[in-house]
């Protein structure tokens, strides 16, 4: 759906030259839910605005449906422009328009029939729920019926795009997972693909397949959600995955002091669970099997979008070859293992 070649965007203010993006290529397939999370000026919003040409890129080729869209000339862009719908951090709703008339808005612009028109917004209110809403202006609606307003207008022209520029931000954690499942149950009904700038990762947890991670105005990592939460590839993911599930050890722990040959030895152990694994009793079976004890030091349990992960800290106690049976079961069970202190 889109393919970005080398992009780069370049600024220049008060005779400096400033990279927003440099040399930046991405694939994102028809149908799936990509996530691009960076820190505030890594360049993610800027990479999102070329997407749609609202800024245009310095150098590269933007591919959308396979059209390439940085040669539109104006006529050409506002005709592709209805079919990339796009949802904002601040909703950019018309305040003196209602909600039915916000959602309109799009339609008329682009000269759909009246009575068309009429008939599509009725279908996306009842879309996003807010049917009761219709005659409401946007000074009267919470946070989240903002978004949904700008959800629903974004689909107007049914869009095979929809980009959303940290439009999650501005609500509280209840209102963000509702409008995360909206946006879930909108690509499912619809296929549609869905972009989705952040800088929460757990906005990347609850609904993203893949994603990338920006830093300093390049992508540096590429991969399946889980992937990235499992077995992050770069200092700055792994500071995006611990904000959700801390993976840090404390310094007492891992310095702690274990005997060394055939003497008793405590490893300090990091467990994966991925999948209906996180739900089986392997520690209880570990113990039973192998002579060892375990110490659980850590442990939690959550979902990466529809899969069960969790994670567990232990000390297991032993020899160190029943040690290394132990690990070499969990390992056999398909768990991700990491040895954090076993000298």
């Amino acid at each position: 759906m889109i393919k970005i070649e080398n992009l780069t965007k370049i600024y220049h203010a008060s005779g400096q030259k400033i990279v927003a993006l440099d040399d930046v290529s991405l694939t994102i397939e028809k149908g799936e839910i990509f996530g691009i999370i960076g820190l505030s000026g890594a360049g993610k919003s800027t990479l999102i605005r070329c997407i749609n040409m609202l800024e245009k890129p310095t150098a590269g080729s933007i591919l959308v449906d396979g059209q390439e869209i940085t040669t539109l000339n104006k006529h050409e862009l506002r005709l592709t422009r209805q079919k990339i719908g796009m949802i904002f951090q601040h909703f950019n709703l018309l305040s003196s328009r209602t909600v039915f008339g916000n959602i309109m808005f799009p339609l008329e612009i682009a000269k759909v029939p009246r009575k068309e028109a009429i008939k599509r917004t009725h279908e996306l209110l009842e879309l996003v729920g807010l049917t009761d809403k219709a005659n409401v202006y946007p000074s009267q609606l919470s946070g989240g019926q903002k978004q949904r307003v700008g959800i629903a207008r974004a689909l107007a022209n049914n869009p095979k795009l929809l980009l959303s520029d940290e439009a999650t931000s501005a609500l509280d954690p209840q209102t963000t997972r509702s409008i995360l499942q909206l946006l879930r149950d909108i690509n499912k009904k619809f296929d549609l693909t869905i972009l989705l700038i952040t800088h929460d990762m757990n906005v990347i947890k609850e609904v993203c397949d893949r994603v990338a991670v920006i830093d300093n105005s390049r992508i540096i990592e590429v991969d399946d959600v889980l992937n990235v939460f499992t077995s992050p590839g770069s200092p700055t993911a792994r500071s995006f995955v611990n904000s959700v599930f801390s993976r840090e050890v404390p310094a007492e722990l891992l310095h702690r002091t274990t005997a060394g040959g055939d003497r008793e030895q405590t490893w300090l152990v990091r467990v994966a669970f991925i999948g209906t694994s996180a739900g089986e009793p392997i520690i209880s079976s570990l113990i039973r099997k192998y002579d060892v004890e375990a110490n659980i030091l850590y442990g939690n349990i959550d979902r990466i979008k529809d899969t069960p992960y969790g994670n567990l800290t232990l000390e297991l106690m032993g020899l160190s070859n029943d040690l290394q049976e132990a690990i070499d079961y969990l390992q056999s069970r398909g768990l991700e293992v990491e040895v954090l202190n076993n000298d």
